[in-house]
Formats: structure tokens, sequence, C-alpha cells
């Protein structure tokens, strides 16, 4: 089947005139995609019957099937999509008064192995198409009364190491016939790939770009970070000043609080001083605890304290708010949980079996 939202415009015309439609069936297809808000050929009654049912035999437009919905108190909703390969991965929609975001996945699993995080605990399985990214916000929509206002690369996954898929999926939300979305309410987080990220700076897109920072100092990093140690952090910062120069959008550094690890007040100044150097915000994000993984929550006091003294030196800081955490709405955190308890139900037999010998 083809995934409609992984061909171009053009080649959707020249299949749906191979299919017996006019020229136009397809810019109508597109309306009722990204204007209508419909997924189903059938449901698209300006398209005569037989075309209809043609469409429906040889494309798609939504291809993930939902493995797993949680709703957490505070209105985040998180899905785990399983593609036609059995490939998992997960996206959530987070609402607030303002904005409807939407945080994507650009890969099946993660090849950074980040020590904090759960996305990368099964290695990196395969990139997502273009398509496959802009359908997560489409099954998301589907889900909500409100249109979606913001996209987040920032799920599962290092976008800049699938960079084509990521850059043709973002072109395709800010298209005004398609997502519609503003370039500027668009973010791209990377834990800093510094070719990639001089690349992205000649695309001409004014998106926010954010660097996974989560360490003042490269040793600290390569420890948390391994596969992001083999470029040092001033190579990566002037890559992002390449960035700034390139579209006149701030960057934005992103540092996870591990309780006793990377939260020291020595480390705060330290963090201080690398932001200095380039015009950029600081998201400081509370842990949300992964139960294989040996670090702890940071508290509120010295999270406060911590951006206390990057204000001091004239630092912009966000203390990120921790949302959905009572459904596993950190990244790999909703896959880990089902993959772990599709492995307990296929080895209890076998632990039976076992005893019963």
């Amino acid at each position: 089947m083809i995934h409609v939202l992984d061909i171009s415009p053009e080649e959707l015309r020249t299949r749906t005139e191979a299919l017996g439609g006019k020229g136009f069936a397809a810019k109508q297809i597109r309306q009722w995609i990204w204007g209508k808000r419909v997924y189903d050929f059938q449901a698209m009654t300006n398209l005569s019957l037989e075309l209809r049912r043609r469409l429906a035999g040889e494309m798609t437009i939504l291809t993930g099937q939902i493995e797993a919905e949680a709703r957490s108190r505070d209105g985040v909703i998180k899905l785990l999509l399983a593609w036609p390969d059995d490939q998992q991965i997960e996206t959530v929609l987070i609402p607030s008064e303002e904005r409807q975001t939407v945080c994507v996945s650009t890969q099946v699993g993660c090849a950074m192995g980040c020590a904090f995080c759960a996305s990368g605990l099964g290695g990196l399985k395969r990139n997502l198409t273009a398509g496959e990214i802009v359908e997560q916000v489409l099954q998301l929509q589907r889900l909500s009364r409100r249109r979606v206002t913001n996209v987040v690369f920032m799920g599962v996954g290092e976008p800049l190491a699938n960079y084509d898929a990521t850059v043709r999926a973002v072109r395709m939300l800010i298209h005004p016939d398609e997502g519609g979305l503003s370039a500027r309410k668009i973010t791209v987080s990377t834990v800093g790939l510094p070719e990639a990220i001089r690349r992205l700076a000649n695309e001409n897109l004014p998106i926010t770009l954010a660097i996974s920072l989560h360490a003042p100092d490269d040793a600290l990093r390569a420890e948390l970070m391994p596969a992001a140690a083999k470029y040092p952090i001033a190579e990566i910062l002037s890559a992002a000043e390449e960035f700034f120069q390139s579209r006149n959008r701030e960057v934005t550094l992103e540092y996870t609080l591990l309780a006793d690890v990377n939260d020291s007040p020595a480390q705060a100044e330290a963090l201080a001083k690398l932001a200095q150097r380039l015009r950029c915000n600081v998201n400081l994000i509370r842990y949300n605890p992964v139960a294989p993984l040996p670090f702890a929550r940071c508290d509120e006091a010295r999270t406060e304290a911590f951006a206390q003294r990057l204000r001091r030196r004239g630092v912009n800081v966000n203390v990120r708010r921790s949302r959905g955490t009572d459904v596993d709405a950190a990244c790999g955190q909703l896959r880990l949980r089902q993959t772990q308890e599709k492995e307990n139900r296929i080895s209890s037999p076998q632990r039976a079996q076992r005893t019963q010998r």
C-alpha cells in the first residue's frame, strides 16, 4: 500500500489520474486530509464512488495502528503506534490554554545511548519516513477538538540522524496547503551533530533549534551521552551560533537535571558560562525516572536554586513543567513498559513448564 503522506503532490496527482480520477482530484484529496481532517477515502464524498474504491485499494493515509493509548490527569495523551512491520513508536499530545503541542518521534529506537533515557535501551531499529513522522500529528489531531498549533521533534530518536525525513516532514507541516503551521512553532531537538546543524542552517527554515546538552563539560557529557562524546561542546556551540546567524532564531539549550549528577552549584556556573557564549534560552527539565536506570529526579528546591544561579548570570531560564508523569509520558517509557509486559507474557508459560517439569 502506498502511504499518501510519503508521496509528493505531483506523484499523488499522477497516481490518482492513473486510477481514473480527474486532475483536480488529487487537490481534493489533500483538502480532505489537511483542511477537513478526513483520513478515510470512503468519506471523501466529492470523489466518485469508483475512484474512492480504487484509492482505498492502493493507498492509505494512516498506516499506524494504536497499540496503546494513555490519558493523563493533566490532559496529556500518549499513543503507542505500531507500523505494518510491527515496529512501535510513541507520540504525545500536550495541551495547554494557549497551544496544542505534539511531540513526534523520528526513529524506532535510538542509537544515541543516553544513559538516563529509555528510548535507546533497545537500540536503533530503523528510521521513520517523513510520512510516518507527520502521521503522528494526524493521529493525535483525531483525538482532539482543538487544532494542533506546535510540533516538537523531541520524541524517540535523533532527528538530525534521520535528516532528510525530518526536513521533509517539517516542510509538509509548514506548507500552506498541508499542515499550515508557522515554522516558528516547530522545534527540532538534537544531541548536537555539528555537520547536520550547519546543513540545517542552510535550509531556509525559521524553526527553533534545541540542543540536548545535559552536562556543562565534555567529561560528564561523555558519560551521560556516549554517542555525542565525539563532538566537543565547543564545536556544537559553534555550529549552533552559525544556525542563529543564518536564521536570527535563538537556540535553546535543554538540560535535564539528574539528582547529584549534574545539578550542583558549580555545574550551574559552568552551564551559565556556556549559555553566555551564544544567544540562547535554557530549558531546565526535571527528570522522569525510568525503572531500570540508576538516576533520580532533582527536587524542586534544588531545581529552583540551579535556575536562580543561571538567572543571576543573565541567562534566560525556563523550568519546564512536568506533564503526563502518570502515563509514562517521557520518551520511550510507554514502549519500554509494553515491551516488558509482552516479554513477561511470553516467558510466563515457559516458566510454568519448567516448574511442572
